[in-house]
This record gives structure tokens, sequence and C-alpha cells, in this order.
């Protein structure tokens, strides 16, 4: 034992007496002090990982071998690496601590003030996350204070018992080794295959993205969200191409006499189905719909999505830009931000979790001033996680009203829940399947699946029909914006819609409607009318969501910010972009392959989009 003490502790070199054997065992008894602690140090960002969400989560990781691998990893290869690089262990220890557990009490901090982890791309906007570290009071919790002294202990064991400090080739090779072992790890931890492979749902809600993020760890996800840290730019962007183009145009100031209140809400999958030649209506469900469409300017909207996705088409139609990536990371241009400058006040409501979409941080970054969901408004009411619309229609109605009181014109968006699938194919909620729908043809769960979805539609339109007469009674002036986002969930793999005979092909234009397309309309009172000088009525274009404000605009007499101005322009060319490929002329064509000169339109619009997600104007 005396002789294992003066060969292994306290020792910067093996001695020279010593066989190769225990010469190999003395660098094997410092690779293991220093891998164990590092094992350590992952341990306790897993212990910091759930935030609020409990010890439960822990304990799934434990039984969980290829997450609680993928998580302690990671400070084992950065420490080797330290290693090779300093020679010294405990020093490697405390560099690789430093990131690991302030990564650790970051994503606490994080989760607890805004229920959002840290994400690789928050790397990117330090300045905002120090700012946001100003507007809160930090405290040292109970599992910092652990890991804190856990990692003081490692250090002053490893100062003590690690002393072996490895030379030239040795260095070299702990280096090499732990960089060959991170480029073979780096596919691993990017994989969305292997990401899905690790989910651990038992004791989280599956569809927030914050809690499956959370419900993998930290270092593992942290990890694999790096690939979407950087954005991708369109081919062939051109930033300062871009900010030229926008250059050319100053934001038009709203004449005060035309500052009416805006209204919009986005119904959630709502669709006109009596457009499907295939669904046998037993009565006219869309009765108010289309009684409303006759005193209002009306189209389609082709969305981007079908039967999900709500986001896309909500941040959409606030920006103004086309595109995929609506995970927005911090104050992003949008039409909110214009109006505010404009005097308005931007407030809305959605009658569900605030972390669906990560709504609660994201809608403040578009610039609206308060949002109310369930858990500050709607769960008083209700009792239940989401509010049905004899619930949010009368809640937004009260709201809009009172707040027309304030000085400030109104801009007032929301979304709601009622709609949202899957809706049950073992009874009918509204009714009979008879009282909306014929079509002998489908089997019992396929009637009684579309049949809850028209009857939902019906009930939505009863409480919308309150609303807009509460609106049309008001002496202020109101203009209302009605759409949906997307065509609503029929049966696992479309069935319902097999079952009717829907073509879902998109292989003709009527096909591709029927994908794609619901509906838009734009309404306004007697006093909103009077403003503007107009009766808002008529036929609109079909449009994509990105072009839904521009149209707003042009019925409203305004000429908007620089950026609607800069891609007017391309709309009326091509009214609908597609992100699939596709696009729609101003004469109603659908061009699968766009012309040299359509292209090019479909390019410049890519690049002020992008570019104006990722300018913040101010």
């Amino acid at each position: 034992m005396k002789r294992l003490f003066s060969c292994f502790l306290f020792q910067p070199r093996p001695g020279d007496g010593l066989s190769k054997g225990r010469r190999a065992a003395f660098w094997v008894w410092n690779a293991l002090l220093l891998g164990g602690a590092a094992l350590v140090l992952g341990m306790l960002s897993l212990v910091m990982a759930p935030g609020q969400y409990g010890w439960e989560l822990f304990w799934d990781y434990l039984a969980h071998p290829g997450l609680l691998a993928l998580n302690l990893l990671p400070p084992v290869v950065l420490a080797a690496l330290l290693y090779g690089l300093t020679g010294r262990a405990w020093l490697a220890y405390a560099l690789a601590a430093l990131p690991v557990l302030g990564l650790s009490a970051g994503n606490t901090y994080k989760l607890f003030f805004r229920d959002d982890p840290v994400v690789a791309a928050d790397l990117l906007l330090l300045g905002e996350a120090g700012n946001m570290a100003g507007k809160y009071r930090l405290f040292l919790f109970g599992k910092l204070a652990i890991a804190l002294a856990g990692a003081l202990v490692s250090i002053l064991l490893l100062a003590l018992l690690a002393r072996g400090r490895p030379r030239g080739c040795g260095r070299a090779l702990a280096a090499g080794l732990s960089l060959a072992c991170a480029l073979a790890l780096a596919p691993v931890y990017g994989s969305d295959r292997v990401y899905q492979a690790n989910a651990n749902l038992e004791h989280i809600n599956q569809w927030s993205t914050t809690q499956q993020y959370v419900s993998r760890g930290l270092l593992y996800p942290f990890l694999h969200s790096v690939k979407s840290a950087l954005p991708r730019p369109p081919e062939g962007y051109d930033a300062q191409e871009a900010a030229r183009l926008l250059a050319q145009y100053e934001d038009g100031d709203i004449p005060e006499d035309k500052k009416v209140n805006i209204v919009g809400i986005m119904l959630e999958a709502f669709s006109d189905f009596s457009d499907l030649e295939e669904v046998e209506l037993s009565e006219d469900v869309y009765a108010y719909y289309h009684a409303l469409e006759e005193e209002s300017y009306s189209g389609r909207l082709l969305t981007n999505i079908f039967a999900g996705g709500t986001v896309n088409t909500e941040r959409a139609f606030l920006t103004g830009a086309g595109g995929e990536d609506y995970d927005f990371r911090t104050d992003t241009s949008s039409y909110v931000w214009y109006l505010k400058s404009q005097g308005y006040r931007a407030t809305g409501d959605h009658p569900s979790y605030n972390w669906f979409y990560n709504r609660q941080n994201v809608n403040a970054y578009l610039g609206f001033d308060a949002y109310r969901f369930t858990e500050d408004c709607y769960y008083a009411l209700t009792g239940e996680p989401t509010a049905w619309d004899y619930t949010f229609m009368p809640t937004l109605t009260a709201s809009i009203l009172e707040q027309l009181e304030g000085d400030a014109p109104l801009f007032s968006f929301s979304v709601s829940y009622q709609g949202h699938g899957p809706y049950g194919g073992d009874e009918c909620w509204w009714g009979e399947a008879e009282d909306f729908i014929g079509n002998q043809e489908l089997d019992e769960a396929s009637r009684y699946i579309l049949s809850n979805y028209l009857g939902s539609v019906k009930n939505t339109q009863e409480h919308l029909k309150v609303m807009v007469d509460a609106f049309r009674a008001s002496d202020k002036p109101i203009v209302l914006v009605l759409f949906g986002d997307h065509k609503p969930w029929l049966g696992n793999g479309n069935s319902v819609y097999q079952g009717l005979g829907v073509d879902l092909s998109q292989g003709s234009k009527d096909s591709f409607y029927d994908y794609w397309s619901t509906s838009y309309l734009i309404w306004a009172n007697d006093a909103a009318k009077a403003a503007l000088g107009t009766q808002m009525t008529g036929r609109g274009p079909d449009i994509s969501p990105c072009f839904l404000m521009n149209v707003l605009f042009e019925r409203l007499g305004w000429d908007g910010d620089a950026y609607m101005q800069a891609v007017e322009g391309i709309r009326r060319e091509l009214p609908v972009i597609h992100n699939y490929g596709a696009c729609l002329t101003a004469g109603g064509e659908l061009v699968r392959e766009p012309s040299a000169d359509q292209a090019e339109l479909v390019r410049t619009f890519r690049e002020l989009g992008y570019y104006r997600l990722h300018h913040f104007d101010g």
C-alpha cells in the first residue's frame, strides 16, 4: 500500500524505476480519476436539467441508458481534450466545469423565468441573455449550490490525487483521441433519428417543445440543437442587395383619420367544406359565414401546411415573410412592430397553453404588448387546459370592447383552439351524424369524425355571430380579419378524405386547392366604413398567408412599412408563393416550374423575407 501511495499519489510523473506495467497503470489511474470526475460533472448537469419539472425526469434519465450516455459523454470528452491541452487534470476539469455548469445554471434560470430551455442559438444572443438576466432577480438554488460544491471538491481531489502531467506525445495523444471521438460522435448528436429514438415521454406533455427538450437531459438536446443554431439563408442570398432594395422605400405613415381598430382572428382548422363536392352536407353548416362573406372582402388562402403546423400561417401573416423557420429567439421585424410605431397597442389571446409554439416568448419578440393564455386567463374561467369558443369568443369580445375605450388604436390578433383535431370517431358530439352529412359510403368512425368537425365549425359561427353583432353595434371603427390556418385533420393517414374520394394528390389545380386552401375575409363595421370611405366588400385574390396583410392594408388605404412596399410588386405578379415550389400567377395559373422571370421574383421575395427576419429594424 505504501508503495502504491508513493507511485500513484502526489506524483507528477511515474518514477524512473517503475516497470512499464506500473508506468501504464500510473497514467490509467490519472485518466480514471479525471474520467470519473467528468462523469460526476455530467450527473450534476443532469440533476439540474429538469428545472422546475422535478425529480421524476432525473430518475427517467437513469432509466434510459442511451440518454444517460449521450448526456455524460460530452464532459468526459471535453475534459480529456483539455487534459491533453493543459497537462493538468484539475485544470482540465475546472475548464470543463465552467461551460457545463454555466449552461446548466442558465438553463434552469431560463426554464424558471420563461419556461424556455437554453438552445445553441441562444449563444448567438448573449446580449439578449444579459438583458434578460437584468430583468429578473437571480437566486442561488439548492441544486446549483450542490453542483458548485461538488465541482469544487472534485477540483481539490484531482489536484491532490491526479497530479500526473503528461508531456509531448502523451498530451498530443490525449488531445488527438478526444478530438477523434468528438468527430465520430458529431453525426450521432446531430441525428434526428437518434433524437426520436431517445424520446422520454412518460412524465411530460409530449406536445410541449420545452418538455420534449428537457425530457432528454440538457447536454444532449443542446448539442442536437447546434445544427439549427445558424439559420440557412436562401440560395444566392445577398444581405447587401436586400438592404439596398429595402432602402428604396420608406415606412408610410397611417393617416390619423384612417387609424381604425383591427381585430384579427385565426380560426383553428377552419375551412369551407361546401367547396368540396364530395361532402354531402345535410344543412348549410356555413350559412352564417357565407352571409358574412357577402358583406366582406373575401378570398381564399393557400397555406403551406396541412392538418397541423398552425404557427406557419400565423407568423407568416404577422411578419409578411415566407419560409419555414419561425422559431424566433430575439426581437423580430413584423407588422406588429410597424403598427406600434404608428401609435397602436398590440394585444391578443390564445385559449391554450402559453408554451405552444413558444408563443409566450415569440409573441413578445414580434411586438405584442400583452397576450393572454390559459395560464393567466382562461383556466380561471373553465378549469380546463383549453377553452372552446363559447368561452373564448365572449371573453375576447369583452376584452376588445374594453380596450377600445383607451386612447390608442388597437391591433388585436388572436388564435382560437376549438376545431383542433383529432375529432372523435366513437360518437357525435353535436347531435347525430345525419344532422350534418349524408355520405352513407363512409364507415361509422369516419362519419363521426367528419360530423364532429362540421359540428365544431357550425358552433364556432354561432359565437362568431355574437362577436360580429357586438362590433356592428359599436361606434368605434373596427375592421375584422378572419382566416383559417390549414385544412383539418380527418383521420390517420387522411382516411376520411380518402373515404370521401377527395383528391389530395395535388396533381391538378383543383387538387392543389383541396389540399392547401382555406379562406379569409375582411369585414368592417359602419364606423370603420365611414372612416375609410369604403364598403369593404367584393372578391379578393387567392393569396399566400404572407400576403394577407398586404391585402388588408390595400383595403384600408395604407402604404405599410418599407418591406410591405418592397414585396407588393411581387405579390401582384405572384399572389401565391408556396413553400413547396409552386406559384400562382395574377391570372390564376398554377405554375409548378416558374419561368426565369418568375424564379427571379421568388428569389427576391425569399431574400427580402430572410433579411427582414434577421435584421430587426426596431
